[in-house]
């Protein structure tokens, strides 16, 4: 069964925007394997905020080979975007309701995984109904003081278990964790 994998960057003191949206702190080092990730999923799962911010995103001309080549992979999977508004667009499906079973749904096709990659009002609502297999945090060396906390409106407890940590050369630390049976 495919599995929701929620992959975001956040920082030491757990925030994943700073207090004006930004994100000039997140780090991509080659060596973090990113374009192995993405050959393992071939679903991304927007919120209507970040896929507007990220959907579509070109990277400037100026950009190098690397992130020209992983933006191009990130375009080539299959978009989905969660919004109580109601839209419709090309290569893109939106689900406005009843996402546990839309999800449901999903891991019942054939295919790979599929990467959770927010905004944070979508991470609570997919921690709170339980949607979520896994949880591939990268906490990067910087501390913002303020923010966009990765965890919000929390109702209750989730016990994880520990699968692997990886350390990269620009000192972000990478935690896998699986929710506990």
């Amino acid at each position: 069964m495919r599995k929701v994998i929620l992959d975001l960057a956040v920082t030491l003191d757990g925030f994943i925007e700073g207090p004006n949206g930004e994100i000039d702190w997140c780090i991509l080092d080659d060596d973090m394997d990113i374009t192995g990730f993405l050959a393992g999923i071939d679903t991304i799962l927007y919120g209507r905020v970040s896929y507007d911010m990220w959907g579509n995103y070109e990277p400037e001309e100026s950009a190098n080979e690397s992130e020209k080549a992983i933006w191009s992979a990130v375009h080539s999977k299959e978009k989905i975007v969660f919004s109580s508004q109601v839209r419709t667009g090309t290569d893109v499906t939106f689900i406005a309701t009843a996402i546990p079973e839309a999800i449901a749904e999903l891991k019942q096709r054939d295919g790979k995984d599929m990467w959770l990659y927010g905004g944070a009002k979508l991470i609570t609502t997919f921690i709170q109904h339980g949607l979520i297999d896994v949880f591939r945090v990268s906490v990067h060396p910087t501390v913002l003081g303020a923010g966009k906390p990765l965890f919000q409106d929390l109702k209750e407890r989730i016990n994880l278990d520990l699968k692997e940590v990886n350390r990269f050369r620009s000192g972000v630390v990478q935690l896998v964790y699986e929710r506990k049976s």
